[in-house]
């Protein structure tokens, strides 16, 4: 996990994108099932397998648990070696125990050892930058912290721009509160690498294969 710096993140329904991320040189590929249809998550297991065999960290992204999708979700997922879970929109330490009990119900039906996939919450909202702390104090299982820059923008009003400036007191936030736990800071996708790097960013999304190769210019 320490040496994750790039986290591809793909569409769990999109074979030739989840071949490029096979192809590339992301340390981590993340396959969202956020907005995945029934067909799309029965075949997680499959780019699960092929995303292992070309030696990638395979996480997933759930759906929140506001869809009334996140059990079906984790079925789909666990198991197979399957290394961390990203959960979307995290507001309260309350959203980050429920979804514990939620992953350690599947872990027992699924008969895989607790714990073994890691988690990283997401912070999307205004509500949640401010419960950034209590958040990643919420399960032994959190190993980083990740900003949904979209997400974000969305919550605040505010128009994205290209470098990302609108999020730079959020992105602080988030560096701060990971160096404090001694966790990953997770960066939005888009975002100069470079400077991520230097307010102290660990790891930074990725979505397309030159973002990738961006990011490890960058971490060099």
């Amino acid at each position: 996990m320490a040496e994750t710096r790039s986290f591809f993140l793909v569409p769990a329904g999109d074979n030739a994108l989840i071949d490029q991320a096979r192809a590339s040189s992301a340390d981590a590929v993340v396959l969202d099932l956020a907005s995945a249809n029934d067909e799309a998550r029965g075949r997680v297991g499959l780019a699960l397998a092929a995303l292992k065999g070309a030696g990638k960290a395979v996480y997933v992204r759930l759906s929140p648990m506001s869809t009334d999708r996140t059990r079906d979700d984790l079925a789909a997922a666990l198991g197979g070696g399957l290394d961390g879970i990203v959960y979307p929109n995290a507001q309260s330490a309350r959203d980050i125990r429920q979804l514990d009990v939620l992953t350690r119900q599947q872990e027992m039906t699924k008969k895989v050892k607790p714990g073994l996939a890691v988690l990283i919450p997401e912070i999307s909202s205004a509500r949640g930058l401010l419960r950034a702390e209590e958040i990643v104090q919420a399960s032994t299982r959190i190993r980083g912290l990740a900003i949904d820059g979209d997400g974000l923008d969305a919550d605040l009003g505010v128009e994205r721009t290209l470098d990302r400036r609108e999020l730079e007191h959020a992105r602080r936030v988030i560096v701060v509160v990971c160096a404090a736990y001694g966790l990953i800071s997770v960066d939005a996708a888009g975002a100069d690498a470079a400077y991520a790097r230097s307010i102290g960013f660990k790891a930074k999304y990725a979505l397309t294969p030159g973002q990738v190769d961006a990011i490890a210019q960058a971490y060099k």
